[in-house]
């Protein structure tokens, strides 16, 4: 019998190791799965590279992961924020490297990843300085810059419901980067609200399929407020 539920968020992160590339999803906080994130911070492993959106809002989910020193490499489109001050502190500290991805080329990217793509052309970045050093073609008149797939050892990202089977449906705007995220990574670990009966889903609204999804953990409202 599949069962891909997991009890507790320290126990779908545990196999979480030093060094791992991590994929967050989150759109700023939309989406953002904050406590498997804090789970991550409890069990103290660091010299992470996390794939995300943003370098973190205030002071929690990335920024505490960032604020905590457990970062070693961000790779996001949008660092800087009004509330990015830990990002901002540990970059100019030397403590933190940066790679700066545009949005739309993050997004192709680690869909290549997860259809099994070598590598994308696209024009995004042509001309600038994040095009320096990296392979160039003309295409039918137009110019576009050799990128290659973002994939990671975890991809930790929230939805709305989910099944044992690890099929998943989203809320609006939280669903942003999780869908491709979780094809994208070698363990997908995902948060729910709620984990329903096999056959409760449609087939029809499945967004994310269980086979790109290894770990289903239900963060209900009614477990963060016992944890709080």
């Amino acid at each position: 019998m599949i069962d891909k539920a997991i009890d507790g968020a320290a126990a779908a992160v545990a196999d979480i190791h030093d060094g791992a590339s991590v994929m967050i999803g989150g759109f700023g906080t939309a989406g953002m799965p904050d406590e498997l994130i804090d789970a991550l911070i409890a069990r103290g492993v660091g010299d992470l590279t996390i794939i995300n959106n943003n370098a973190g809002n205030g002071e929690h989910g990335v920024a505490a992961l960032i604020r905590e020193g457990r970062v070693r490499k961000i790779v996001c489109s949008f660092p800087r924020q009004s509330d990015s001050h830990h990002f901002d502190a540990a970059y100019r500290a030397g403590k933190i490297e940066l790679e700066l991805v545009p949005q739309g080329n993050l997004a192709a990217r680690i869909q290549a990843a997860g259809s099994g793509l070598g590598a994308i052309f696209t024009p995004t970045g042509y001309g600038t300085l994040l095009a320096e050093g990296k392979e160039v073609r003309e295409i039918d008149g137009r110019h576009y810059v050799l990128e290659y797939p973002i994939q990671a050892d975890f991809a930790l990202i929230k939805a709305h419901k989910g099944d044992r089977w690890g099929n998943l449906v989203f809320r609006k705007t939280a669903r942003n980067f999780g869908p491709i995220m979780a094809m994208a990574a070698k363990t997908t670990i995902a948060q729910v609200s709620q984990i329903v009966p096999l056959g409760d889903i449609d087939p029809e609204v499945v967004v994310t399929p269980g086979i790109f999804v290894q770990r289903v953990v239900e963060i209900s409202p009614a477990h963060i407020a016992v944890a709080a």
